[in-house]
């Protein structure tokens, strides 16, 4: 059996999903939608289930592609999940009224339903009533009361859902008048003369009912034979017999919902104060409410970027001791320069970013299953409208200052498609922390320490602080342009009507948040680290082929010799007193000769090194763009740097070191690096490097899109190759544009 989950936003659907499917759930994205699909597999009693939680919704009425997705699964036009056997519908039953009206349209499909009236316990500490037994009689449906929050009810739900017997259907009600009926069976007898198949009956309802709505639209694309103007008549002459739409529709569903809780459900006399409504008094305050946000927030990025620090070292270090293991495993040659630099490597270009995802979702589930998540969106709406996106934007782009990654992920809780795309491509315009080595190295090589501003001898405002904080912010600078581009120009229209429901204050549950957290990090791992790893085994190839490694290899091994050998010594030495003078003076003395050995061969060993990248297809595309790159005051071996920072933008630091013969192993802060390109020089011996040239190149940084983690998750997140190409081409652009500028206003200025 297929079952399908459907309720009104933050009814608990998908705390009750999560119980039902116990965890296991394949999250995905719906084939050329953005709209996630979430499939759990479950076996009970011996019967198989598919468990289909759809997005949360107010109505059947679709007004856009992705809300029209929800209707096609549940009339079985969704290609990948078979019609459903069954609805389960999840109602607040604290507002069961307002809930009840997506139960009506679901009614109108004739498909079994089972509903869940879902929070009693909150409908209690409101003194609301239900008479469930009596409200399943009138409503001719099965009725289960859960508390999901605390796993109440869970049981009874599976038992009624395995007492629905498969390829049953019910009589579809009638609940507009005989007028409305009429003039559909007319309308479909228009449509059979277009289409091979009429469509379903829930469609032309919906297209009778909802001016301008997405099936509308649909139609006017695809039909012929005045299809369209025989619609509006039928609109006309409904009006004309009193039944105006799409005003009707909202006016006889209520009705209908209100006689049927007439006599089975009770509210007090008196509105009672919730301690919900406590609370909000200050957290939606517009001054109070806005200052706890910032502070809230405050300290979710700060944990975010403090908390994940250690565990990301801890990855590394990891990443560090099996990069040992396989060198002692395998000598130097092409399988161990594949294993450590392309394998390895990319394993942990994948884990390092789980931290900062981990953490940052652990957030996002508490604050949306706490409740404060709507008010976060509803404080913030004001603001991001003038972007032309809503509250709910803000918490993924702010995340994108930690890294994009999470950030990008972090938009699906914003269900409207343009506003979550046009957040995602302006997401990583954020300065992510990849960006801060080499803001770093730069602003230490070339950028005066000239302080402004100092108490007691600290510097407090300083030259160099002024550029890092100017280089972090330009990003979130050119994304309010970018923002206000894409909504007015690309994805034209209003910006979406920013309703949400502010469901009542509750203590997270700890086993929603795990699954959560854990769903969110396995998608992660197995679907976008995938491509990532992919991508760092194209650029280590590129990085490796098509030079003679012959010698590079000999010197590796060579050097392990030496440390071998060395090592051998001051064991020896460590038992300096059984040891003769003359035998000492002796290990001594191999161990100088060793060491001097072992300096020069490292020596060699890098500029080896530099001559293979220079003359790898990595180098060669440096030098093929190179003259692309020189209006920005660039050489080769910053290109190369460029390109190879493509899988994380930090590599440009490791690479610049290789090129400049230093090792790959040098840090943004190595003197030795900062000298090398402090005297780097172009063949007719002027400098490469001097301040306009270090902006340009921190520029091109800030506003590039020079991370693959950020372009791969953005292809599993929009499911299509399409945006990642726009994303990057726009960001490009961006970035030499500004980096242009910034070298050749700055070079008219020295």
């Amino acid at each position: 059996m297929t079952i399908a989950i459907i309720g009104n936003p933050n009814t608990g659907k998908s705390t009750l999903f999560n119980l039902l499917s116990g965890g296991h759930a394949h999250i995905g994205n719906f084939p050329g939608v953005t709209v996630e699909k979430k499939v759990g597999h479950v076996r009970w009693e011996g019967r198989e289930l598919d468990l289909v939680d759809l997005p949360g919704t107010y109505s059947l009425a679709p007004r856009s592609i992705d809300e029209m997705l929800a209707v096609d699964v549940l009339l079985g036009r969704q290609k990948e999940v078979d019609q459903p056997d069954a609805i389960i519908c999840i109602a607040d039953a604290s507002n069961l009224e307002r809930n009840l009206y997506l139960f009506s349209q679901i009614l109108d499909l004739t498909i079994p339903v089972i509903l869940v009236l879902n929070m009693c316990d909150l409908a209690r500490s409101r003194g609301i009533q239900i008479d469930a037994e009596g409200l399943s009689q009138k409503l001719n449906v099965p009725i289960v009361c859960t508390e999901a929050h605390h796993g109440v009810g869970i049981s009874a739900l599976k038992e009624a859902i395995l007492q629905i017997e498969p390829g049953c259907r019910h009589q579809a009600q009638q609940l507009f008048p005989e007028s409305f009926y009429t003039e559909r069976k007319l309308l479909q007898d228009k449509l059979q003369t277009d289409e091979k198949q009429s469509p379903p009956d829930f469609l032309v309802d919906r297209l009778l009912l909802d001016v301008g709505g997405y099936v509308e639209s649909y139609f006017e694309h695809h039909a012929q034979n005045g299809l369209i103007d025989h619609l509006h008549e039928a609109r006309t002459r409904l009006k004309e017999s009193g039944c105006a739409v799409p005003a009707m529709e909202a006016r006889l569903r209520y009705a209908w919902a209100r006689e049927q809780l007439n006599g089975v459900l009770t509210h007090p006399d008196d509105h009672q104060e919730t301690t919900s409504d406590k609370i909000d008094r200050w957290l939606t305050h517009p001054v109070l409410g806005f200052l706890f946000f910032f502070v809230l927030m405050f300290f979710v990025f700060q944990s975010v970027f403090t908390w994940a620090g250690p565990a990301m070292d801890y990855v590394e270090s990891g990443q560090g001791v099996v990069e040992e293991a396989a060198q002692a495993l395998v000598g130097p040659g092409p399988l161990r320069s594949l294993l450590v630099d392309g394998v390895i490597a990319g394993v942990g270009g994948v884990l390092i970013f789980l931290p900062q995802i981990v953490i940052l979702y652990f957030f996002i589930a508490v604050l949306e299953d706490s409740g404060y998540m709507a008010r976060a969106a509803y404080i913030m709406d004001r603001l991001m409208r003038s972007l032309g996106l809503s509250g709910k934007s803000f918490i993924p782009l702010m995340s994108s200052f930690a890294c994009a990654v999470p950030g990008i992920m972090a938009t699906r809780v914003i269900e409207n498609r343009h506003e979550r795309l046009t957040t995602i491509l302006v997401a990583p315009l954020m300065s992510c922390s990849a960006r801060w080595p080499v803001y770093t190295l730069f602003i230490a090589a070339f950028i005066p320490n000239i302080v402004y501003f100092s108490i007691a001898g600290s510097p407090l405002v300083s030259l160099q602080g002024v550029v890092l904080f100017a280089m972090s912010s330009i990003g979130a600078l050119i994304a309010i342009p970018v923002a206000w581009f894409l909504k007015r120009i690309c994805f034209k229209g209003e910006v979406a009507p920013f309703v949400m429901e502010l469901p009542g204050y509750k203590w997270p549950s700890p086993r929603h948040v795990f699954y959560r957290v854990y769903n969110r990090a396995k998608s992660f791992v197995v679907k976008a680290g995938t491509l990532i790893f992919a991508t760092s085994i194209l650029i280590w190839a590129a990085g490796y082929f098509p030079g003679d490694h012959t010698e590079q290899f000999k010197v590796e091994t060579r050097l392990e010799a030496i440390d071998t050998e060395i090592g051998e010594i001051e064991t020896q030495l460590a038992s300096a007193e059984e040891l003769e003078p003359a035998a000492l003076k002796g290990l001594e003395g191999q161990q100088a000769e060793l060491s001097a050995e072992q300096e020069v061969l490292a020596e060699k060993q890098n500029q080896i090194s530099s001559e293979l990248v220079e003359n790898s297809f990595l180098g060669q595309a440096g030098h093929f763009i190179a003259p692309v790159v020189k209006p920005l005051g660039w050489d080769w071996k910053i290109g190369v740097g460029v390109i190879a920072s493509f899988p994380a933008r930090e590599v440009i630091i490791s690479t610049l070191g290789t090129i400049y013969s230093l090792g790959g192993d040098v840090g943004e802060d190595d003197e030795g690096l900062i000298g090398s390109i402090r005297s780097a020089t172009w063949p007719d011996g002027s400098k490469v490097f001097n301040i306009p040239v270090a902006v340009s190149i921190m520029v091109f940084f800030a506003l590039c899109a020079q991370c693959a983690a950020t372009l791969m998750v953005m292809r599993r997140e929009t499911n299509s190759w399409f945006w990642p190409v726009v994303s990057f081409t726009y960001m490009t652009t961006l970035a030499y544009l500004g980096a242009l500028l910034s070298y050749q206003v700055g070079m008219l200025l020295i």
